[in-house]
């Protein structure tokens, strides 16, 4: 098992961003195990594997949050989406990124997309989509706990920002391979009691006292969640249908990023 730190990215700046209300709009989360797509007006369109064909077999071009295969990430977007897209007028595409990578990520990510022939293409945490889905108030600090397939990241965020986070390649998917479930639970305070040793301020003690936040396919899983309450010493919360928790943040984030998107394409 692998955890990794990251400090959080700096601030973004924002510029004017003229409002089209007939701008088509698209939400993608794409996972290492499930691509989801929301389309603005049509609402969830998409939830299946994150596959392609290039021949006689199946590739998986996503892999543990990385984006191993951005030519085979494009082929399956078209495949999927290319006539569900309007051909009249370019989409503006939400798309969900995990924490870590997060610039390679993001590249990759914007060159498979264009493949939808989008009107420009903007990126979000994938914690603060979470986040955004939940309706939580992410003024105060919040932490959040997502536990995919194939990867768990644990992130602070304060006032919607991402200040700290850890991961580790662990999910549910390795459950099937003998992984034990409580092997995924003891990485998860592992990483969010390494987070409060090395915080020097109180944001993520002032986190957990209001709650962690929990999404991801894991938080179904009653066998990784139900020790985490007494392992974490806090109460542990999880957003309704936690698996598409992230395209639905990111969905909400299209008729605002119409106003006034980042200058870099990141939200």
């Amino acid at each position: 098992m692998t955890v990794v730190r990251h400090p959080g990215p700096a601030p973004v700046r924002h510029r004017h961003w003229p409002l089209c209300r007939r701008c088509s709009g698209l939400a993608l989360d794409l996972g290492s195990a499930r691509t989801r797509a929301f389309i603005a007006g049509r609402g969830m369109v998409l939830d299946v594997p994150t596959v392609t064909f290039p021949g006689s077999g199946a590739v998986h071009p996503i892999q543990r949050g990385t984006i191993v295969d951005t030519p085979g990430t494009a082929r399956m977007l078209d495949r999927l989406l290319g006539h569900r897209v309007p051909r009249i007028g370019r989409p503006l595409v939400v798309v969900t990124s995990p924490v870590f990578d997060g610039p390679a990520f993001r590249t990759a990510a914007r060159t498979a997309v264009e493949v939808l022939r989008p009107r420009a293409v903007l990126t979000v945490p994938g914690a603060r989509a979470v986040a955004l889905a939940a309706g939580a108030d992410h003024v105060r600090p919040l932490l959040v706990v997502d536990i995919g397939a194939h990867l768990t990241e644990v992130v602070l965020l304060a006032d919607g920002a991402v200040t700290d986070a850890r991961r580790t390649a662990l999910g549910t998917a390795d459950l099937y391979d003998g992984t034990p479930p409580e092997l995924i639970t003891e990485a998860v305070v592992g990483m969010v009691t390494a987070m409060l040793r090395q915080d020097r301020t109180s944001l993520t003690r002032t986190a957990l006292r209001r709650g962690v936040l929990l999404a991801g396919g894991g938080a179904l899983r009653p066998e990784i969640t139900g020790g985490l309450p007494s392992g974490l010493n806090c109460p542990v919360q999880p957003v309704p249908s936690p698996h598409t928790a992230a395209v639905r943040g990111a969905a909400g984030l299209l008729a605002a990023a119409h106003h006034h998107p980042p200058a870099d394409g990141a939200l």
